[in-house]
């Protein structure tokens, strides 16, 4: 499924309307048995609540993936036990995202992805986010987590088709 969740920042819908419209894009998504691409912007419990609650693919696929992810290492911990992949764009080289910093270290390789969210979430505010900004990104985790850039992209890449597989 395309990008789906909840974005409490802007509160462009109100938050019982989003979590509805949330839980029925879940349901469409369990039915075609395809994994979500979610958008959690300050809504971490209720995205949380709804992705454990979701009966969506399972076993040993993906379920799906947490995008531009800002939450801690108890949530990325707690979603990637359940099949949940945990992405990263550029702000967890920022030291203001020790969540996404710390979920970042904690994680098995296997459950990481890496992206830009390009063109948005750049550098800084008057820049915007280039597509190969993803090495930069990659490099901060290999950084964080003890290995090369080359190791975190090989198993980004492994993930990622993991998400992909369509039963």
């Amino acid at each position: 499924m395309g990008e789906i969740g909840l974005d409490y920042h802007r509160n462009l819908s109100a938050p019982d309307v989003q979590r509805d419209v949330f839980a029925r894009q879940l349901d469409l998504a369990a039915r075609l048995g395809l994994p979500v691409a979610v958008h959690d912007r300050e809504a971490h419990a209720d995205v949380t609540a709804a992705l454990l609650a979701w009966p969506g693919r399972g076993g040993t696929e993906a379920r799906g993936a947490l995008h531009a992810f800002s939450g801690d290492a108890a949530m990325a911990m707690h979603l990637a036990a359940t099949g949940f992949l945990i992405s990263f764009a550029l702000p967890v080289a920022f030291r203001s995202a020790e969540g996404a910093r710390a979920a970042a270290m904690a994680l098995p390789a296997a459950a990481i992805l890496v992206e830009t969210d390009s063109p948005y979430l750049g550098p800084d505010r008057e820049s915007r986010n280039e597509p190969t900004t993803v090495l930069r990104v990659a490099a901060e985790l290999a950084r964080l987590r003890g290995c090369t850039p080359e190791e975190v992209a090989a198993a980004a890449h492994s993930s990622f088709r993991q998400l992909l597989t369509v039963a």
